[in-house]
């Protein structure tokens, strides 16, 4: 399948490059740095953007059969570029026809707080992480409100260890604290051929 991965160079996103050329997929890695992909992976195919720019991410968007979001937040302020990117990159899909979307989002928005830990629903969330909470869900608002197949991934906190492909996901269950990246990055390259959840937010971790 013809992948595009918006925030390639993250880590999240170096993870789903590193996975879906591992899986065969012919992918796009777009950034505002997406040049320093190919000196770790050589196969993959770049755009040097911004997602505000709305013709770079159209043109970027055209003749993909899917669209991975591995964008990321600061918990430190509101970033309101990244709300007009998750725009411009629905915008874009709706416009070519583009039907699967696979945004990362993050456990704690929505619904979803109430399946997180006393000490992540009442401390982390309120003191630490409220933009980024905030941002996420602006962004999953539009996403449900497009057109698109979408899924939206909310995973604990993230975390560098290797690759397990052992975890818990779904909706209205219990989850831990922790999921690694790679481990991440392995469900939402399910998502982009299964149907289980689409148009459903599964919270994923350990």
């Amino acid at each position: 399948m013809n992948l595009l991965i918006f925030g390639a160079t993250g880590d999240t996103g170096r993870e789903l490059v590193k996975q879906g050329l591992e899986q065969g997929h012919t992918v796009t890695g777009f950034s505002r740095h997406a040049d320093e992909l190919t000196q770790d992976y050589p196969a993959v195919q770049t755009v040097q953007g911004d997602v505000t720019d709305m013709t770079a991410v159209a043109k970027a968007v055209q003749g993909q059969d899917a669209v991975l979001s591995a964008l990321g937040s600061s918990s430190l302020k509101r970033n309101p570029a990244l709300v007009k990117g998750v725009e411009n990159i629905v915008a874009a899909m709706e416009q070519h026809n583009v039907r699967r979307l696979v945004y990362q989002s993050s456990l704690g928005v929505g619904d979803s707080r109430d399946q997180v830990n006393f000490l992540v629903r009442y401390i982390i969330i309120p003191l630490v992480l409220r933009p980024a909470i905030q941002d996420h869900a602006e962004k999953e608002q539009i996403i449900q409100r497009s057109k698109l197949d979408w899924v939206i991934v909310r995973p604990a906190g993230l975390n560098d260890d290797a690759k397990t492909g052992e975890y818990k996901a779904g909706e209205n269950i219990e989850f831990g604290a922790r999921i690694a990246r790679a481990d991440v990055a392995d469900f939402m390259l399910k998502q982009v051929s299964d149907d289980t959840y689409l148009k459903k937010t599964p919270g994923i971790s350990y």
